[in-house]
């Protein structure tokens, strides 16, 4: 019914492009289709490159999803039509060669205009690299964990979030001593927030990589998604897909982040380089609803805490890890 009523008042078929990764054989491409007011002749430099980089705060999730459509991906040569689920997500791994690094694929559907979605191929001699979580781990939060959803829902904007301090370095200093390590972001929110998360990122220089967001709403057994089960799928994705690389997991201790990598580490330790937790200051810890204990974390793996990424890098020094 909202996209007939959008769809009278004119509004066109939009596509949202995100960040994909893949190997140099195949790509796991993203993107979301939605219907937004189409932009006059006239337009602001400006008002077209927001469109492109997507819908902020709680327009991001007023904005109507145009579900199951085709969506054409464009790359090396190919022209690959793949379905956009019910909530205008795409999320789909295409058998495609592609050189090492930082390339694009070009994305369309009927009646939108074609939009560059960046992709990065991890090269086949890689054996490092980085998955990260967002909330209180690149970005302060400070909110009760029962807020947090609706903050990135309704207020979440780039300039108004604080950089966990030291982070960004550490990140950049794994990065230069791994050249080509994949660096991903791994959170729980919602699809509609990846392109202001990456302009947080890209504004507090941390390394470009993939965001894995997950889509909001019922699934068949249960009316909200598990972002438990949404990090753990796609940790042991990864896996899968990447069997030559051991990973540094970096998160808090503030929600799961400790108990899901453990659990991860004891399953697939030789796929775990290393796991690096940022405390919570005693003030976050109980906006967050407690904090896991490490020392019960189990798993075989070196394993480091701070309350920063300068703390984190001393003992990731101290331990020949970085």
């Amino acid at each position: 019914m909202r996209e007939r009523w959008a769809r009278r008042r004119g509004h066109i078929p939009t596509i949202v492009p995100y960040t994909g990764y893949g190997s140099t054989e195949w790509l796991r491409v993203f993107c979301r289709v939605l219907l937004t007011k189409p932009l006059g002749a006239g337009a602001s430099k400006r008002r077209r490159r927001r469109r492109e980089q997507g819908i902020r705060g709680w327009r991001s999730f007023t904005s109507v999803p145009v579900g199951d459509v085709p969506v054409v991906i464009e790359v090396a040569g190919q022209r690959i039509e793949v379905l956009a689920d019910r909530g205008g997500v795409v999320d789909t791994k295409i058998p495609v060669a592609l050189p090492a690094g930082w390339n694009q694929v070009t994305l369309s559907t009927e009646g939108s205009q074609p939009v560059d979605a960046p992709i990065w191929i991890v090269g086949p001699d890689v054996g490092f690299g980085i998955v990260s979580d967002v909330d209180d781990t690149v970005m302060v939060t400070a909110l009760p964990r029962p807020l947090v959803a609706a903050w990135n829902t309704f207020v979440l904007d780039e300039h108004a979030r604080i950089p966990t301090p030291g982070m960004a370095v550490l990140y950049e200093r794994l990065v230069r001593a791994h050249p080509g390590a994949p660096v991903i972001y791994l959170s729980t929110g919602a699809w509609n927030v990846a392109p202001t998360l990456a302009r947080f990122l890209g504004r507090n220089l941390y390394p470009e990589g993939p965001i894995l967001l997950t889509d909001w709403g019922p699934t068949h057994d249960r009316w909200f998604r598990s972002g438990r089960e949404h990090k753990a799928d796609n940790l042991r994705r990864l896996a899968e897909e990447f069997p030559g690389i051991r990973w540094m997991l970096i998160g808090d201790d503030g929600q799961h982040d400790e108990e899901l990598y453990a659990t991860f580490a004891i399953e697939h330790p030789d796929k775990v380089a290393a796991v690096a937790i940022r405390e919570l200051s005693a003030g976050e810890a109980v906006l967050a609803g407690g904090r896991t204990k490490a020392d019960e974390h189990g798993a075989d793996v070196p394993w480091v805490s701070a309350n920063d990424g300068s703390e984190i890098a001393d003992r990731l020094v101290a331990l020949g890890l970085l």
